[in-house]
C-alpha cells in the first residue's frame, strides 16, 4: 500500500507543477481585432477572427431577411446567448452542492516532538514514530441539512436562468423592431429622394418652358432666376437626403453585425397602410403583461431574490454533513521502529459533522438586510416595468391612429397639389399668372408627396411599435 500512495503523492505534485504552467492569464480581446486592443498596426485586419462565419446577405434585402441575418449576427444578441448559459453554469453550480463531494487530499508536517504515524488500536499496542509524517486521503462529504440554503440557492439559480432566458428573447424583439424601423426609414428615404429629384426634372422642364416664354417676351427673366434658385435649393435637399440614407444604411449593418467590409446593404419592399382593427387598451395591456418577456424576466428575477433572502437566512441554522475519509500515514523518517512495526499504515474514518454559526461579526445580519433590500428593489422594478409597459401599449395605440390618418390626409392632399400644381402652370403659359404661383404649387406638391412616404414609413414603424409593447412573439 505504501509504493501506491508514493504514486499517489509524485501524481499530486506532478500535476501541481503541470497545473501552474497551464494557469495562463486568459485573453479579453480573444477574437477580436488586433487594433482593438490598442496595438495600432496598419498591416493588421480590421475583422475578427470569426469574421468569415457571419452570416451575409447575397442580394437586395426584404424586411425578413434583414431580421434573419440581425439575429444570427448581432452581438448583443451573442452577449445575452452568453449570460444564458453564464446562468445555466450557476444553476449546475448550485445543483453540485446537494451532492456529495469526493477529494484526494495530501499532505505533509514536521513535528517538534516524535508523533505516532497513527493512533493505536489497542491498549499496548507498539508503533512508528517520527517527525516528518506524510498523508493521503480520499475524503467524502455529504450535505445532510444547511436548514434550507441549498434547496434556495438551486430554485434561485434556476429562476435567474429563466429570467436570462427571457431577456434574451427580449432582445430578440428589441432587435426586430430597431431592424423594422431602419427598414421602412430607408424605403421612406428612398421614395423621398425619388420625389426630390422627381420635381427636379418637372422644374428643369420648367426652366425649359420660362426660356421659351421670355425668348417670346411673355416672361421676366426675373422668372429664370427664381426657378434656377428653386433648383440649387432642391439639389441640396437631395444631397442632405442622401446623407439621411446613407447614415440609416450605417445604422442597419451595425444591428446586422457587418462593417462595409463584409457586404454592400440594399433593402427593397413596399411601404404600404393597411387598416388595423384596434384593440382595447386595457385589454392590449393585460395582453401585454401575460406575454412580454422582459416583465416575465423582472418576475422571475424578483422571485428568485425572494429565494436569496431564504439563503441568507438559513446560514442562521446549524449545518450538519456527513464525511468519510480513507487514507494512509507514513512516517518518512522514523525515529523509533519496533519490531513488527511498518512505516506506514492505512487510517478509515466515517461520521457526521454539524456546524452552528455563534458569531460571525454580523456578517449573516448584514446578508440578509442586503437580500431583503435587493427583494424591495426588485419589487419596485416590478412595478415600474408595469407602469411602462401600460405607457408603452398606449402610446403605440395612439401613435397608429395619427399614423393612420396623417396617411390618409396626406394621400388625398397629393391629388390636390397635383392638381394645383397643373392649374398655375397652365396659367403661367397663358401668362394669366406668376412664377411664384408655379414654384409654390410645385413645393406644396413635393411637400405633400414627402409627408406621405414619411408618414406610410411612421405607420409601418407605429405597427411594429405595437408588437413590441405588447410582447408579440417573433414571426
Amino acid at each position: 500500500m505504501l509504493k501506491y500512495i508514493h504514486v499517489i503523492c509524485c501524481a499530486l505534485i506532478s500535476v501541481s507543477v503541470v497545473g501552474c504552467a497551464w494557469t495562463r492569464p486568459t485573453d479579453p480581446y480573444g477574437g477580436m481585432p488586433a487594433y482593438w486592443k490598442g496595438h495600432v498596426d496598419p498591416a493588421a485586419s480590421a475583422e475578427g477572427p470569426d469574421a468569415q462565419a457571419l452570416v451575409k446577405p447575397d442580394g437586395p434585402l426584404t424586411l425578413g431577411e434583414a431580421v434573419r441575418i440581425a439575429l444570427a449576427n448581432n452581438p448583443q444578441i451573442a452577449a445575452r446567448v452568453s449570460d444564458v448559459e453564464a446562468a445555466a453554469a450557476q444553476k449546475d453550480f448550485a445543483t453540485g452542492e446537494a451532492l456529495p463531494h469526493l477529494s484526494l487530499q495530501a499532505g505533509y508536517s514536521y513535528f517538534v516532538n516524535n508523533q505516532r504515524v497513527v493512533p493505536p488500536s489497542g491498549n499496548g499496542q507498539a508503533g512508528t514514530f517520527g517527525r516528518n509524517i506524510a498523508s493521503s486521503d480520499l475524503v467524502m462529504r455529504v450535505p445532510l441539512f444547511t436548514g434550507g440554503r441549498i434547496t434556495s440557492d438551486i430554485r434561485a439559480a434556476e429562476l435567474l436562468t429563466r429570467a436570462a432566458q427571457h431577456q434574451l428573447s427580449r432582445s430578440r424583439e428589441e432587435l426586430v423592431f430597431n431592424v423594422s424601423s431602419l427598414y421602412f426609414g430607408i424605403l421612406s428615404q428612398d421614395h423621398v429622394i425619388e420625389s426630390l429629384r422627381f420635381s427636379q426634372e418637372a422644374l428643369e422642364r420648367h426652366l425649359v418652358r420660362v426660356e421659351h416664354q421670355i425668348q417670346a417676351e411673355k416672361a421676366a427673366k426675373v422668372d429664370r432666376l427664381r426657378t434656377q434658385v428653386r433648383l440649387a435649393n432642391l439639389d441640396q435637399q437631395i444631397v442632405a437626403e442622401q446623407n439621411v440614407r446613407a447614415v440609416q444604411y450605417e445604422a442597419m449593418a451595425n444591428l446586422m453585425g457587418l462593417s462595409p467590409d463584409h457586404a454592400t446593404i440594399e433593402v427593397v419592399g413596399d411601404l404600404e397602410a393597411e387598416p388595423l382593427s384596434m384593440t382595447d387598451p386595457s385589454l392590449a395591456v393585460r395582453q401585454a403583461l401575460a406575454q412580454r418577456t422582459d416583465f416575465l424576466a423582472a418576475q422571475a428575477a424578483l422571485e428568485a431574490q425572494a429565494k436569496a433572502v431564504d439563503a441568507a437566512r438559513a446560514a442562521q441554522w446549524p449545518s450538519i454533513f456527513g464525511q468519510a475519509s480513507y487514507g494512509e500515514r507514513w512516517v518518512l523518517d522514523p525515529s523509533q521502529q519496533p519490531s513488527g512495526t511498518d512505516r506506514s499504515d492505512d487510517v478509515g474514518a466515517v461520521g457526521v459533522v454539524g456546524e452552528l454559526p455563534l458569531f460571525q461579526g454580523g456578517q449573516i445580519k448584514a446578508q440578509i438586510r442586503r437580500e431583503r433590500a435587493g427583494l424591495s428593489a426588485a419589487r419596485q422594478r416590478l412595478r415600474s416595468l408595469a407602469l411602462q409597459i401600460q405607457l408603452d401599449v398606449k402610446t403605440a395605440l395612439l401613435n397608429i391612429q395619427s399614423a393612420y390618418q396623417q396617411v390618409q390626409a396626406t394621400k388625398t392632399a397629393i391629388e390636390q397639389a397635383t392638381e394645383s400644381l397643373r392649374i398655375e402652370r397652365e396659367k403661367y403659359e397663358l401668362g394669366k399668372g406668376s412664377i411664384t404661383d408655379v414654384l409654390d404649387a410645385q413645393s406644396s406638391l413635393l411637400f405633400t408627396q414627402t409627408s406621405y412616404y414619411r408618414a406610410l414609413s411612421g405607420y409601418n414603424v407605429a405597427l411594429a411599435q405595437y408588437r413590441l409593447a405588447v410582447g408579440e412573439p417573433l414571426k
